[in-house]
């Protein structure tokens, strides 16, 4: 079953509680995602999206996976 964007903020707001996270996307498969946070100072850009795809709890993994594709932004609060 595709995933609609509130279910995905809830599930990166359990990680990064203190995030500005915009989700969008209507088709619950092809989603974009930005997610700024403090938790990112110091990590480089793949180290801060795998803590976003791992904050997913495998949404994302192989074929069955619930979420196809996410366009994903990160970065720390200016």
């Amino acid at each position: 079953m595709p995933m609609q964007a509130h279910e995905i903020e809830e599930l990166l707001r359990e990680t990064f509680p203190d995030a500005k996270i915009m989700v969008e996307g209507d088709d619950g498969v092809h989603m974009s995602a930005v997610v700024i946070d403090e938790s990112f100072r110091g990590l480089n850009r793949v180290q801060q999206q795998r803590a976003v795809y791992a904050a997913l709890k495998g949404k994302m993994d192989g074929p069955t996976g619930e979420l196809h594709a996410l366009a994903l932004t990160t970065r720390v609060p200016d």
